[in-house]
């Protein structure tokens, strides 16, 4: 199996990415091959909106650091998404990636993507209550189903403010590599 896991978080060592390499590394130990991208080493622009990938080419024409992410995903089995959350949604660093995959749909929105791939969406919050950010998810899980992707996993911590802060939700990072286990089993 291939994971394609990509990292929105400026911070390495963070609460996401902490998640991110406890369910990496379950993957690993059943032999799936992995790439990792952190989204804030890369130079990257954002969708510019010149719909090329709907006239002229069936993949986004941006010639940048985020042009093999968008192809390593297409090639994978799993997608891994993580993110903080800032002000209310992802951080802006997956926001711009997520919107460079609008070139993933063909003009009449059909999936570019082929079908089979499973995705993880990794989300933290410091903000103790979860409901405040329910709405998060079901927004981008809508647009991964446009894609194909099935099933879509959230794995969600809250309360989660200071890099090591997750290590005090040791059934979460353990249901990450759980999760990690049987998707790749699959």
């Amino acid at each position: 199996m291939k994971i394609v896991a990509v990292l929105g978080s400026p911070r390495p060592q963070g609460n996401s990415a902490a998640l991110v390499r406890r369910f990496l590394a379950a993957a690993r130990e059943q032999g799936a091959e992995v790439q990792e991208f952190s989204l804030n080493q890369m130079d990257f622009q954002g969708c510019q909106g010149c719909r090329a990938c709907k006239t002229e080419s069936e993949a986004c024409v941006l010639e940048d650091e985020l042009a093999p992410v968008l192809a390593a995903i297409k090639d994978a089995d799993l997608m891994l998404l993580a993110s903080p959350v800032y002000f209310g949604d992802i951080i802006g660093q997956l926001k711009c990636f997520f919107d460079r995959t609008y070139s993933f749909l063909n003009p009449d929105f059909s999936s570019r993507v082929p079908p089979g791939k499973k995705a993880v969406v990794i989300l933290v919050q410091a903000n103790p209550e979860a409901a405040n950010f329910d709405d998060i998810f079901p927004r981008y899980e809508r647009w991964l189903k446009m894609f194909g992707f099935d099933p879509i996993h959230l794995l969600r911590a809250v309360g989660v403010r200071d890099p090591g802060d997750i290590d005090r939700q040791p059934d979460l990072l353990n249901r990450a590599a759980s999760l990690a286990r049987e998707l790749v089993q699959k």
